[in-house]
């Protein structure tokens, strides 16, 4: 279809083209931006590229947080206007370097909060000057100028390029890197500014797979190791292929302590496989798919103990769901994934005083597959609990989506055969009617949309 809609336009002629070009230009900067950015040769793009810089930190407008992702789509035209006017990659490079420079005056001028401006540094600026650093085989100035930029970050934006050194630069001219920061390191006296030094030897160390001089640095920035750092020394020796080492940092940590404990399986996960340690391994998987019941936990684990283990795993594991009198949204997500709606309707109804609408997203989903497999009871105690949520909290902006729980509790109750130790539909109506009449709003507007409905059934 993109292909049949290109030759027609180029069916058009060029004269017609240009005509409606200039027409949208007229009414949109971005496209006369785009048209100028096209006619404009290479060193015009450069001088158009270093007066928007300029204009920038000379301006004294505000962007607050409507006007950010607009603001960002313009930073991406600036970067657009330096890739299409600079091919010598050293030019490139320092005015890559300049845009991280302006950063001050970028962050100073907008309200951030979406990061939309973040990202145009992390991702379009990042990306254009590996691009033009893979393409320089003057790699000692392009370290210097990394360094250069990234003395000072006040926005914790310019390390960006500290972080993506390993993609353009070989390992020798990174290890002087090293060495000058860490000579910077050792003669600063303000404790953020040493940290600020040694944050960047680490990320440089993992780049380079060195995971002595990492776990080194993180010692000495912040003195005691900590159980995140041993979890980060203990990932940079796994990336560096010390196994063993990897797994005698996880060891330190001690027992019961559970701060970035998904994090550590999984590199404990990664360990054993590579020690061919199947005992520990599932061991481990058990653990994950017990912790957290899902298609994914028990897929990991039937590939290590074997798929025909399933319909045993499976039964055990349902029957621990079952007793257990604690309510776990993600255990009735995984008994209905995994084809158990009858155990998962008897453990909904089984811990319905538990419901908490608060958590929208799991119920919902809960309450749609339900209704699609026919338990009207279960789903209907779900949709209750979301109403009751909305209700509570007299969040009026969602009232439309309580309107629409409570129409479906009304057509839901036609199909309910009994109610067991439940409330009626009626019982429950008048239940929320005298505990929340007084939201007149939410009334008026379910009679309403209930009388259009009947109307439309006429």
């Amino acid at each position: 279809m993109s292909n049949d809609r290109k030759q027609k336009l180029i069916d058009l002629g060029a004269d017609t083209l240009a005509g409606t070009l200039l027409e949208l230009a007229a009414h949109s900067d971005e496209a006369d931006d785009l048209i100028e950015r096209l006619i404009s040769t290479p060193k015009e793009n450069v001088q158009r590229f270093r007066k928007k810089l300029s204009e920038l930190k000379h301006s004294r407008r505000f962007i607050d947080w409507r006007g950010a992702a607009g603001f960002g789509r313009e930073l991406e035209m600036l970067l657009q206007d330096l890739k299409s006017g600079v091919s010598d990659p050293l030019t490139g490079i320092e005015l890559v370097a300049a845009f991280y420079e302006a950063d001050n005056t970028i962050f100073e001028m907008c309200d951030d909060s979406s990061g939309n401006i973040g990202d145009v540094f992390r991702y379009d600026a990042k990306e254009l000057f590996v691009d033009y650093a893979k393409r320089c085989k003057e790699k000692g100035k392009i370290a210097d100028i990394i360094l250069k930029v990234n003395q000072k970050d006040n926005y914790g934006i310019r390390d960006t390029l500290i972080d993506c050194a390993g993609e353009c630069l070989p390992d020798e001219v990174i290890r002087t890197m090293i060495a000058r920061l860490q000579e910077w390191a050792d003669k600063e006296k303000d404790e953020y500014g040493k940290r600020h030094h040694l944050r960047s030897i680490e990320s440089l160390a993992r780049q380079i797979k060195d995971a002595e001089l990492f776990e080194k640095t993180r010692i000495a920035s912040w003195g005691k190791v900590s159980t995140a750092a041993l979890v980060d020394v203990a990932r940079v020796y796994l990336e560096s292929g010390d196994v063993e080492t990897a797994h005698s940092r996880l060891k330190k940590i001690s027992e019961g302590d559970n701060f970035q404990a998904y994090e550590r399986d999984n590199l404990l996960e990664e360990i054993y496989q590579k020690q061919g340690d199947s005992e520990k391994l599932t061991e481990l998987l058990y653990q994950k798919f017990r912790s957290y019941h899902s298609t994914d936990t028990l897929q990991a684990l039937l590939d290590i103990i074997g798929h025909d283990k399933r319909v045993e795993v499976v039964a055990d594991e349902v029957a621990q769901i079952l007793e257990s009198s604690a309510l776990q949204e993600s255990d009735a997500e995984f008994l209905i994934s995994i084809g158990k709606i009858d155990e998962a309707e008897e453990y909904l109804l089984g811990r319905a005083d538990q419901l908490d609408g608060n958590y929208y997203s799991s119920l919902f989903s809960l309450a749609e597959a339900m209704e699609a497999e026919n338990r009207h009871l279960a789903a209907s105690l779900i949709y209750r609990s979301l109403l009751n949520s909305i209700l509570e909290r007299g969040y009026t902006k969602a009232y439309p989506h309580g309107i629409r729980y409570l129409k479906k509790l009304d057509k839901l109750a036609v199909s309910v055969s009994g109610w067991k130790e439940f409330n009626s539909h009626e019982a429950f109506k008048e239940q929320i009617l005298q505990a929340h009449g007084r939201k007149r709003s939410f009334w008026s507007k379910y009679n309403e949309e209930s009388l259009s409905d009947q109307v439309n059934i006429l």
